[in-house]
Parts: C-alpha cells; sequence; structure tokens
C-alpha cells in the first residue's frame, strides 16, 4: 500500500509554515481579499476573453469589452434589485397589522408551553410558600431612594445635520465601493497581463517543473471556469423558477424574491437557507393566514432538494471537485477568515488548492481530504475492508461497480489487486494469523455472495466448513458449486466442444484464481467447469469432445515441474482442446514467460482477455 502522504509532509517545519501561512490570510485579509477576488474573476471571464480574441479583437479590446459586459451586467443587476428594495421599504407599513398578528401568534405558541409547565410547578408548590412568594413579589412595588443615591443621567446625541449625514453616507458607502474599485482595476489589468502572469510563474516553477506548473495551471483555470459556469447556470435557472411560482402564486415583488435567491445560492448551503428564510418571512407578513406562507415554504423545500439531488448531478455531477463535507469546511474557514467575501470564495479558492495538490507534493494531503474522491483505488479500498471483515460494505460496492461492468473486470481491477495487496503484507510478515483467518472468512462470504449462480445454500453458510475455508478458499469455493450443482458443476449431457474447463494445481492460489474464472465465464452465459490438475475423477477421455478449452493459471517456480507434468497430461488427454494460461499483471512468478508458452496455445493477461478468447461475441465492450 501507499505511504502515507499526510504524515510524510507532518513535520515541525510544515506546521511553522501552515502557522504562518494562517496568519498571513488573516491579517493581510484586506490585500489578500480584492487580490483574490480579482483572480477568481479573471478566470470566469478568460472563455469569454478568448471568444472575443478569436474573432479578430486584440487582447487590449477584447479585455475591456469583456469586463464592461460583466459590469454591466452586475451594476444593472444591483440597480434593479436596489430600486425592487425601496419598493419592498415603502410596502412595509401596508403589512404592519398583519406581522402584528403573526408575531403576537408566533409568541402565544411560543410561550404556551413554558407557561404550562411554570403553572404545573406552582400546582405542587406549599400554599405557605406561595403567600411568602407573593409577599414578597407586592414588597418588591416599593422603591426606596436613598438620599445619598446618585441621579441617573441621560446623554444625548447631538442632532446631526444634513452634511453630517452625508459625510457619514459617504463613509459608508466609500468601504464597498472603493474595494468594488480595486477589484475592477486589478482584474483589467490581472487579465491584460494573464499570459505574461502564467509565463512568469512558470518561470518562478524553474524548468524542471514546467510540465506539472502547467498543468497545474491549467487544470485551475479549467477547474475554476468549468464549476463557475455550472454553477452559473443553475442558480439562474433557480431564481427564474423561483420567481416566476411566486409570481403566480401572487407574491409581490416576486422578481426581487427570485434574483436573492439565485444570488444567495452561489454561498454554499448557508445562502439557498437565508433566501428561504427571508421569503417565508415576507410572505408570513402580507398574508393574514397561513396557508401562503406554508405553500411557498413547501414549495422552495422542494424545487432545492430536486435541484440539488437531481439537476445539479446531471449538469455538472462533481465538477466542483470537492466532497460535500470539504465544501462545509472551506466555507466555514473561509468565511472565519475574510468574512461574507470568505463564504463566497470558499469553494473556488479551495478548488485551487485541490487542484494544485494534484501536481504539487506540499498539498498533496489537501487533496487527500477535501477532494471529492478519496484517493484510494478500488483494490485498496476492498484490502482495507477485508482487514476490517466488512464483507457488507464490500459486497455492496461490488454491487454498485457490477450494475456499469462485468465480474471479469471486477475481477481485473479490484478483487485480485486487492488480493495480491492482501498476499504481499502476508509475505512481509504484516498481517498475522489471525487477520487471515478473518480475511478468509471475510472472502468466502463475499465469494458466495456475488457468485452469479446465486447465494450459497443457507446450511452451508451457517455452518462455514471452518477447516475447509481456513485452509484453501478455493476447495472451499469450489465445494460450495458442487454441493449445489453436483460433482460434475453441472450435466455432462451438453453438445461437444461447450465447456470451458478450468485446471489448477492443489494450491490455494492456483484453486482461487480457477474458482474466480469460472464464475467471470459462468457470468457471460458461459459453461464454465473447474477441475483438480491430476485429479482421478475429472472427466475420462470419453467425455473430452465436450471440452473446447483448458485454461490454467500460470505457474510458480516452486511448482514449475508439477505444472509442466500437468499440462503435458492435459494435452495428451485432451488433445483436441485449446490450452491457456492466465498471466495477471501483478503476478510475483518469476517463472520466464518463454518458458511456459512453449507448453500453451496462448498466454492470457486477464480475465477479460480471457473472456474474450473464449467467447469473442459475449466479451463486454470496453
Amino acid at each position: 500500500m501507499r505511504e502515507s502522504t499526510l504524515f510524510k509532509h507532518l513535520t515541525s517545519s510544515s506546521i511553522v509554515t501552515a502557522c504562518c501561512v494562517l496568519g498571513l490570510l488573516y491579517f493581510g485579509r484586506d490585500v489578500l481579499e480584492p487580490l483574490a477576488l480579482a483572480v477568481i474573476l479573471s478566470l470566469v471571464i478568460a472563455p469569454l476573453i478568448r471568444t472575443l480574441r478569436r474573432i479578430g479583437l486584440g487582447q487590449m479590446p477584447a479585455t475591456m469589452l469583456s469586463v464592461l459586459m460583466v459590469g454591466t451586467c452586475v451594476v444593472g443587476l444591483g440597480i434593479v434589485l436596489a430600486f425592487q428594495l425601496v419598493a419592498v421599504t415603502g410596502d412595509l407599513p401596508k403589512y404592519r397589522a398583519a406581522i402584528r398578528t403573526k408575531v403576537a401568534a408566533v409568541r402565544e405558541l411560543a410561550e404556551r408551553p413554558f407557561a404550562r409547565i411554570e403553572a404545573e410547578i406552582s400546582a405542587v408548590q406549599p400554599q405557605a410558600q406561595q403567600s411568602g412568594t407573593v409577599s414578597s413579589r407586592r414588597g418588591m412595588n416599593t422603591v426606596t431612594v436613598s438620599p445619598t443615591q446618585p441621579l441617573p443621567v441621560e446623554i444625548r446625541q447631538p442632532r446631526l445635520t444634513t452634511r453630517d449625514s452625508l459625510t457619514r453616507l459617504f463613509a459608508m458607502a466609500f468601504g464597498p465601493l472603493g474595494e468594488a474599485g480595486l477589484v475592477l482595476v486589478l482584474l483589467v489589468f490581472i487579465s491584460l497581463e494573464h499570459e505574461s502572469l502564467r509565463d512568469r510563474l512558470i518561470r518562478l516553477a524553474g524548468q524542471t517543473e514546467i510540465n506539472r506548473t502547467i498543468r497545474t495551471l491549467g487544470d485551475a483555470a479549467q477547474g475554476v471556469s468549468r464549476f463557475f459556469l455550472s454553477q452559473f447556470t443553475v442558480n439562474v435557472t433557480f431564481g427564474t423558477l423561483i420567481g416566476v411560482l411566486l409570481w403566480l402564486a401572487g407574491v409581490p415583488h416576486a422578481g426581487l424574491w427570485g434574483a436573492l435567491s439565485g444570488l444567495l445560492r452561489f454561498v454554499p448551503y448557508i445562502g439557498v437557507m437565508a433566501a428561504g428564510a427571508v421569503i417565508a418571512v415576507f410572505v408570513a407578513a402580507i398574508d393574514p393566514g397561513w396557508q401562503l406562507a406554508l405553500s411557498c415554504i413547501a414549495l422552495f423545500v422542494a424545487l432545492e432538494l430536486f435541484v440539488a439531488n437531481v439537476v445539479e448531478p446531471k449538469v455538472y455531477g462533481h465538477s466542483s471537485g470537492l466532497s460535500p463535507l470539504a465544501v462545509i469546511v472551506s466555507a466555514v474557514f473561509w468565511g472565519a477568515m475574510w468574512g461574507p467575501v470568505g463564504l463566497l470564495l470558499s469553494t473556488p479558492l479551495t478548488l485551487c488548492f485541490v487542484v494544485a495538490g494534484r501536481h504539487v507534493r506540499g498539498l498533496e494531503p489537501v487533496t487527500i481530504l477535501l477532494g471529492d474522491a478519496p484517493n484510494v483505488s478500488g483494490a485498496q479500498r476492498l484490502y482495507q475492508r477485508l482487514l476490517t471483515a466488512d464483507s457488507d460494505t464490500i459486497v455492496r460496492d461490488a454491487h454498485a461497480y457490477l450494475r456499469r461492468a462485468s465480474f471479469a473486470r471486477y475481477c481485473d481491477k479490484v478483487l485480485l489487486p486487492g488480493l495480491a495487496l492482501a498476499g504481499a503484507d502476508m509475505r512481509a510478515g504484516r498481517i498475522d494469523a489471525g487477520q487471515m483467518e478473518t480475511m478468509r472468512a471475510a472472502m468466502g462470504r463475499v465469494a458466495a455472495t456475488l457468485n452469479p449462480e446465486g447465494r450459497a445454500p443457507a446450511r452451508t453458510r451457517r455452518r462455514r466448513d471452518v477447516s475447509l475455508l481456513d485452509a484453501n478458499l478455493g476447495a472451499y469455493l469450489r465445494q460450495m458449486r458442487e454441493t449445489r450443482q453436483g460433482r460434475w458443476q453441472g450435466s455432462l449431457d451438453v453438445p461437444a466442444h461447450s465447456v470451458v474447463l478450468c485446471a489448477a494445481l492443489a494450491a490455494e492460489r492456483d484453486e482461487l484464481l480457477a474458482e474466480l474464472l469460472v464464475s467471470a465465464l459462468r457470468d457471460a452465459d458461459i459453461d464454465a467447469r473447474s477441475t483438480l490438475l491430476g485429479a482421478a475423477d475429472r472427466p475420462g477421455p470419453e467425455k473430452a469432445e465436450l471440452i473446447s478449452t483448458v485454461i490454467v493459471p500460470y505457474p510458480v517456480e516452486d511448482r514449475l515441474g508439477d505444472w509442466l507434468n500437468a499440462v503435458t497430461e492435459l494435452r495428451t488427454h485432451l488433445p483436441d482442446a485449446l490450452l491457456a494460461t492466465v498471466r495477471l499483471p501483478f503476478d510475483q512468478s518469476t517463472v520466464p514467460q518463454p518458458t511456459v508458452e512453449e507448453h500453451v496455445d496462448i498466454v492470457l493477461r486477464s480475465f477479460e482477455e480471457a473472456l474474450a478468447f473464449v467467447a469473442p461475441e459475449r466479451a463486454p465492450r470496453t
């Protein structure tokens, strides 16, 4: 298995570096916030600039026109929303009575349980204690003021003039406007110098890292652009639907609430909940009853669930490249660092780090922890579940894999590589006898469940022949099939040259490979059966015409002599059958392949290749 990347890089110097970076992000946010916004926006409008350049515009006109188009859209939307907000503010007095009624009703519902609890407690108190309490409460109505007690002093602010009000308003607006102007200037210059900045970063990384740097920059730019484009499409559609549905329901200012829903949805998770809460409060305020408010809430929740669970996976799937937990963690982290701007940029910023971690070793732990895939292969996952005897998870993962691929491919890509990892650790002494017994038992349950011909009989699974399973997993699987189908694993009254025989030496490795190959072939509706090389009860020469192909596992060096003798015997008893052997890519055998090729017709490299060799018309398309 792979060495732990996380703990390999977790040193004292890396911890100090991480603390310095966190301090720089927090205390340098006044400089880093507009810079990060400008960089992300430059990546977003980069496809638009490239499109304008393809039609013949230069870098300067294409950049200025793109920034102007985006800025016009943003300013226009802001003006429309501002007018809508002013209209809503002007209409609020109309709904004052409804608001007071709703607030009173909600307060009554909230206080009723506590009032009932207080009444129950008061009912069980002694009468004397109640009398004393009443007397003390009555005594509290008399307030005695000491002559030495200081008189309360009320400080009143001086009345603001028109000039003071304008000055304060300008000061409040200058911060956001100034930051927006700074972002706009940085966006223009970064877009103009996009190619130059890319070349500078490549030069800074060094000539030896030029390929990795180019791939990192390209993946980051493509990932952020794809994510924002997909998110923009989904959010605009979501906001439009919300606005139309609220308009059909008769809710005033439906366009404002639709635009607000689409904008707030850019903030991960928190934004859509805030939009739903605002819409629910407004609708409850304008309607005397509760029916319209509850209907709008149900409509909003149903549409959000549909978009989040059906539309988004179809539109962009995992284009963010982040796991759902990573999106929440990144929102909390960047929100604590940079406030609302950090919430808005949390996903693209984290995505850039995750993409960079695929190419930069120092950031690889970020990709492992926050990426949408755990960076663990199916074989590694199988091996880990075998160590914990979690056969239910293995079977569930296998069924999910088999819905899109064949059992032969599952063996080639997941099952056999996972068993190879277990064999390597066993030879290295990293697995003790108890773990090996646990793994064999789990593997026996998995193989019995995944068998294409159905599960094992209940009595076999309950009894579990412990001695046979612990000694030889392949022999255990063959015994299970013979229990279901008889001594010859099926009828011998079959057409000529219709049986594929998987023959193996009496060893756990060979027998297990033969049994799994039989299952893979039977999964493709091929009449495959297994036997032991040199066994006395195998089909005799009078049944040789039934067998079209014999497949044997690749030999190992300490059993090469037995393997050669068995293959020679097969040639004698089955002269018309094709003879093949399977040498898997991760096989540890050191027997030279030319030595084996002299005694077989073909050397196959996988179960899928064996399936294609036996029945090309039934082989799954890759």
